[in-house]
């Protein structure tokens, strides 16, 4: 797997930042290490570059690593200008970029190489939560390098040239690259270790979309000037709500939806708009996939899987931390019944269930379709702490199915009756009228108020200039531990 392209390390900075913004730091650094015959070994700025810019005019730092010089490995004095980059980054509370092209660990500098693996470690764990961490692998990213993706709060990934891997494909018993490149950037799209997936320019223009509509810290808010009418109706959100990333697409300012792990767990979409210049983070349940042509290409059950669930959970995680408003499009009729499923999807369904209870930003339920049971009290529901729920007039709350649910408490009735299915279809429907309609959720106060599908967007967008000064208090601990 080599890690040379024809891109430069200092390339690929300029891709990303505005023109001409780019000022190094520490380009004098040199490697203090001799054993080996390292004297020997010109080594500029120590095979990575280090510096700041702007992107839109936003403050970031970034750091890039040079194939070219010693392949890129991670030395003493190499981390020591990436954790001297995360310190400055913290005190300004502006976003760190990494780039990653890097062969690992530099073995002549051994125990001086790990400890420097272990500041950025340190580092990017106390920069979690306070600035966003984004990280581009172009080339090889391998072994404990691997780690510092994992760190990160988004990572993006090179189509053909990336390689991302604990353990190298040929290294897994029973398997080798050429039967299953465990590596490449579509198999770990699939897995949920990326967010994105594409070309060098992919990247870079997919940075700096992520930069524009994030926060620069934990503190300060993101806002883009947008003259999209607030009040605009969404004649197709009937239609487009079977697959959120286009309801959320028509619901946003000017159309906008950044979709994150697109590749993984399908049935769930997470990703951000904005409303009247504000970014927003939004978690949908999906039913179906639409592809460019409008032709439906997959179909989905509305139910939590494993997957979905731990998705969910680290994308609210980090619109908490960052104060950014979440918001949720409901449509669900349970959990994943599979035995595989059955090993996890406790344990899943409980860490997104306290995501959402946990999270003290501005939370916005709309249900679309089914809501139904536990599953349904995981959505963000407002017995979780939502602070407006909206329900479309056609949605159906309650605990299962009214078919299901007459089907369990007439049986005896029904067994007695001549016409088993005319008993079952009228009890069906007076259970629904009573338990499962959304004017019964609202006269208990489960749903504020009944909305028309086209109406949603102006409707989330009062919802959320309602609660901007929201401010909400937790018991006094150190930290949960779902």
């Amino acid at each position: 797997m080599s890690n040379t392209t024809p891109v430069s390390a200092r390339a690929r900075i300029d891709a990303i930042l505005d023109d001409s913004s780019f000022v190094e730091i520490g380009a004098g650094v040199r490697a203090r290490a001799t054993d080996f015959n390292m004297t020997e070994n010109a080594a500029p700025s120590d095979g990575v570059i280090t510096g700041y810019g702007v992107i839109n005019g936003n403050l970031v730092y970034v750091y890039s690593q040079d194939a070219t010089i010693m392949n890129g490995t991670i030395g003493e004095m190499h981390a020591k200008k990436i954790a001297g980059l995360y310190d400055l980054a913290l005190k300004m509370g502006a976003p760190v970029i990494g780039l990653i092209d890097c062969a690992g660990i530099r073995l002549q500098e051994a125990t001086d190489a790990l400890s420097g693996f272990g500041e950025i470690y340190r580092k990017m764990s106390d920069a979690s939560g306070v600035i966003p961490q984004i990280t581009a692998v172009y080339g090889n990213c391998g072994g404990g390098l691997a780690v510092l993706a994992g760190l990160s709060d988004f990572t993006f990934m090179e189509e053909k040239n990336g390689h991302l891997f604990v353990n190298s494909p040929n290294a897994l018993e029973g398997n080798y690259t050429e039967k299953l490149d465990t590596s490449d950037a579509k198999f770990q799209a699939e897995a949920g270790v990326i967010d994105f997936a594409g070309d060098e320019d992919a990247i870079a223009n997919g940075i700096r979309q992520l930069v524009s509509i994030l926060p620069a810290n934990n503190e300060t808010e993101p806002f883009t000037d947008s003259q999209d009418d607030l009040n605009r109706i969404c004649a197709d959100m009937a239609a487009e709500i079977a697959d959120p990333a286009l309801a959320l697409s028509d619901i946003s300012d000017d159309n906008l939806f950044v979709e994150v792990k697109p590749e993984f767990a399908k049935e769930i979409v997470t990703g951000f708009i904005q409303i009247d210049g504000s970014t927003i983070g939004a978690v949908a349940n999906r039913s179906a996939q639409f592809d460019e042509n409008g032709e439906k290409s997959a179909e989905y059950d509305a139910v939590l899987t494993v997957d979905g669930a731990y998705k969910a959970a680290d994308f609210v995680n980090f619109c908490d931390a960052f104060e950014i408003p979440v918001l949720t499009l409901t449509n669900v009729k349970g959990f994943e019944a599979t035995v595989r499923s059955e090993r996890a999807i406790a344990k899943a369904v409980a860490k997104l269930t306290f995501a959402f209870a946990n999270a003290t930003v501005p939370k916005v339920n709309v249900i679309t379709g089914e809501a139904y049971g536990s599953a349904y009290v995981t959505m963000n529901s407002k017995a979780l702490g939502a602070d407006v729920t909206y329900a479309w007039s056609n949605a159906s709350i309650g605990m299962m199915d009214a078919t299901l649910a007459a089907k369990i408490m007439y049986s005896d009735e029904a067994a007695k009756s001549d016409d088993v299915q005319a008993v079952i279809a009228e009890k069906a429907a007076e259970y629904a009228k009573l338990q499962s309609s959304v004017e019964s959720a609202a006269s208990r106060g489960y749903v504020d108020t009944i909305i028309n599908p086209e109406d949603t967007r102006k409707y989330v967008a009062a919802a959320f200039e309602m609660l901007y000064t929201k401010r909400e208090d937790r018991p006094d601990k150190k930290h949960g531990t779902v």
